[in-house]
C-alpha cells in the first residue's frame, strides 16, 4: 500500500508543479477562471473528507483494541461522510458543463477537470477499500487491524490531496 501511496503523490505531485508553473505563466486566466468554481461546495466536500478521515482514525483506533463493534460503526460513518464527496461533486460537475464549462475551455479547467476527475476515482476506490473493511469488520469478533489501517493509509491519502487540490484551485489567488 505505501507503494501505491507513494507513487500517488508523485503522480499528483507532478499534476501540482504543473498547475503551479501555468498558473504563473497564464495568471489572469487561472484567476478568472478560478473565480467561477463554486468555493462553498469546495469547502463542503473539504469538510465532508475532513470529517470522514476523522471517523476512519476513530475506527483506527478501536480496532486496535479490539473493539470490533465499535469500529464497524466509526467505519460506516467514515464511510457515509465519505460518499457524500462524490455526491456533491455531481452536484458542482453538472452546473459547470451544462453551463459550457469543460476540459476545453482552458488550461486551467483542464487541470481542474483532470486533477479533481482523478482525485475523485481515488475516492471511489477508496470507498470500495472502506466497504471491505466493514465486511471484515462485519464477519470476524477479532479485527485485523493491519487491513484496517492499510486501508485508512489510503482513506488519509485521499484526503490529503484534496487538501491541497483545495488550497490550489479554490483558494489560492
Amino acid at each position: 500500500m505505501w507503494f501505491f501511496v507513494v507513487g500517488d503523490l508523485l503522480i499528483f505531485g507532478v499534476y501540482f508543479v504543473s498547475y503551479a508553473y501555468f498558473r504563473g505563466e497564464h495568471h489572469d486566466l487561472f484567476l478568472r477562471s478560478q473565480a467561477r468554481l463554486n468555493l462553498d461546495m469546495g469547502a463542503i466536500n473539504t469538510l465532508v473528507l475532513l470529517t470522514s478521515s476523522l471517523f476512519v482514525a476513530l475506527g483506527v483506533s478501536t480496532a486496535r483494541t479490539g473493539t470490533t463493534r465499535n469500529a464497524l460503526r466509526l467505519f460506516v460513518i467514515g464511510l457515509l461522510c465519505g460518499a457524500a464527496f462524490p455526491v456533491v461533486k455531481l452536484f458542482e460537475y453538472v452546473p459547470e458543463i451544462l453551463g459550457g464549462v469543460t476540459p476545453g475551455v482552458n488550461l486551467f479547467f483542464t487541470f481542474y477537470f483532470v486533477m479533481t476527475g482523478l482525485h475523485l476515482c481515488h475516492v471511489m476506490l477508496g470507498l470500495v477499500i472502506l466497504s471491505f473493511v466493514i465486511r471484515s469488520l462485519r464477519r470476524s469478533t477479532t479485527p485485523d487491524v493491519t487491513f484496517v489501517e492499510t486501508a485508512a493509509t489510503y482513506w488519509h491519502m485521499v484526503d490529503v490531496l484534496w487538501l491541497i487540490l483545495f488550497a490550489l484551485l479554490y483558494l489560492m489567488r
